[in-house]
């Protein structure tokens, strides 16, 4: 799995319908029109995700892993 950066994976959720609810500290809390789930993505520079944390933000968002190779 290639490692992406906070940031980066940002972009990928606004592009896929989620939006930035608020902002918490280094947080950035995301959430989907007609769903309660809430994705918090930790936004450190350019420091890349761990690789458990990345796969669980991005299974709570039902996005692929395929995304991350694109």
């Amino acid at each position: 799995m290639k490692s992406i950066s906070g940031k980066e994976l940002a972009k990928i959720l606004e592009t896929h319908g989620w939006k930035l609810l608020r902002i918490h500290g280094s947080h950035h809390i995301y959430g989907k029109p007609g769903s309660v789930v809430r994705i918090s993505v930790p936004i450190h520079g350019n420091k890349p995700l761990k690789r458990g944390l990345l796969r669980h933000l991005l299974k709570m968002a039902d996005l692929s892993e395929d995304l991350l190779n694109q």
